[in-house]
């Protein structure tokens, strides 16, 4: 019986409709016009204005910036609550608490946004801090967010734990935190990178909530890129796109090798 090529046509459809939109962006970031959509050569002309725009470079210094200190924080937080969840049963106010780390994955980050900036004025109010909205707040705004997703990832991966290994090295004579930084741990690290990443890729993309806790000294990349296209697209944003897209990609490439080296 010969074979349906439907499955494999509907595949190749969903891959062109995900990566052909990113093949014109890396192909019109080598566009010498000024003009997005009108072809007039090979140039690296938008690159060099990029690496000058100083807007952009301070953006996206700022936006790395916050991405790595709320991903570290949400991976701490996250990491000891899943902890939490799965050595300890039974502890009073379990359901709500997890109903509270759950909240921020279905909420809109509209909502998410404006209930942070409210905290954030009442707390300024109360205690004086914070003084006024920057890098700061859009750092525990980030790592709020984020902890729900890491605690996700952590928890599936504890599920999946062989806990014989720990109870063989109590029983051996080694200590609870021993225990756990030399077992634990060390099984939970495919995890934990896992959840920074993701928690860093959330935070570098995040547009909406940013906007509502930052103030007039911090700009990060996604709101310069949105404020940007207020104005029209820029061959800039095509550059910037392009370069965003091949971290990615190394990125990417860099798990696999390891993957295939473990292997």
């Amino acid at each position: 019986m010969k074979q349906s090529r439907f499955p494999l046509s509907l595949l190749m459809f969903g891959y062109a409709f995900l990566y052909a939109p990113i093949a014109l962006l890396v192909l019109y970031s080598f566009n010498e016009s000024r003009l997005v959509a009108v072809w007039s050569g090979l140039s690296l002309r938008w690159y060099g204005e990029l690496f000058k725009d100083e807007r952009f470079l301070e953006a996206a210094w700022l936006s790395f910036q916050v991405a790595a200190i709320s991903a570290t924080l949400a991976l701490l937080l996250g990491t000891l609550a899943a902890l939490s969840f799965d050595r300890n049963r039974r502890f009073w106010g379990r359901s709500m608490f997890g109903f509270l780390l759950n909240v921020p994955l279905v909420l809109p980050d509209v909502v998410i946004g404006l209930a942070l900036l409210l905290a954030f004025v009442e707390a300024g109010k109360a205690i004086g801090w914070p003084a006024e909205r920057g890098m700061s707040t859009i750092v525990i705004a980030h790592a709020t967010i984020a902890t729900s997703y890491v605690v996700v990832v952590v928890r599936a991966r504890l599920s999946d734990l062989d806990r014989s290994l720990e109870e063989a090295a109590l029983d051996l004579g080694a200590r609870p935190f021993a225990v756990f930084t030399s077992v634990t741990l060390p099984l939970l690290t495919p995890a934990l990178l896992a959840g920074w990443l993701l928690a860093f890729t959330l935070s570098l993309d995040d547009v909406v909530v940013a906007q509502f806790v930052t103030g007039p000294g911090a700009t990060t990349l996604p709101m310069e890129i949105f404020s940007s296209m207020r104005l029209g697209v820029s061959p800039k944003i095509n550059a910037l796109g392009t370069l965003l897209a091949a971290a990615a990609a190394a990125a990417v490439w860099i798990a696999w090798r390891l993957q295939c080296r473990r292997r």
